[in-house]
């Protein structure tokens, strides 16, 4: 199944954080054709507290077969690995974060995950690199596209592509 994945960081070095985050998340990519990687942006944070460092965010698009429950706890199995607490509060500082965006046509509502993400179409730092990667995608329950969304919105949050590539070139 297409899953997306949203990757930040703003801790220490945000860059070689957010390429382990997509080496480790490519890791899962399993069935079909190669995933889809935006560019990288750097973006204000976001509900945070004054003085918080901005983040470096980016999407994936990867095929993982198994339920979203899986590949939920495959990303925070990586988030641990690289060093992130999981007692962290809401919207602080993170070395690396994994979010499931979407996953194929699935709609879930429960404790553990909700997809589609549920802020996500509000949220300028996701939308305009899922936007660059598949601009005409529909999410479920969405009657507009991805770049749809992204134009409307009103917000004047701020999202400047950087000229580095997301993959390291080892």
């Amino acid at each position: 199944m297409r899953c997306g994945i949203g990757l930040g960081s703003n801790i220490e070095n945000r860059l070689a954080h957010l390429r382990m985050g997509c080496k480790k998340t490519h890791l899962l990519n399993e069935t079909g054709p190669p995933i889809r990687a935006s560019s990288i942006y750097e973006t204000a944070p976001v509900d945070c507290q004054p003085g918080t460092m901005p983040y470096l965010n980016a999407v994936l698009e990867i095929n993982f077969r198994g339920p979203p429950l899986a590949l939920l706890d495959r990303l925070l199995e990586i988030e641990k690995a690289m060093g992130r607490p999981s007692n962290r509060p809401r919207n602080s500082s993170r070395i690396i974060d994994l979010d499931v965006l979407y996953a194929g046509n699935l709609v879930l509502n429960n404790p553990e995950i909700i997809i589609p993400h549920p802020r996500i179409n509000r949220r300028r730092f996701v939308l305009t690199p899922l936007a660059e990667i598949s601009p005409d995608l529909v999410l479920p329950g969405q009657m507009r596209s991805v770049r749809s969304i992204l134009e409307s919105l009103e917000d004047p949050e701020q999202v400047t592509r950087l000229d580095v590539p997301l993959f390291d070139r080892e």
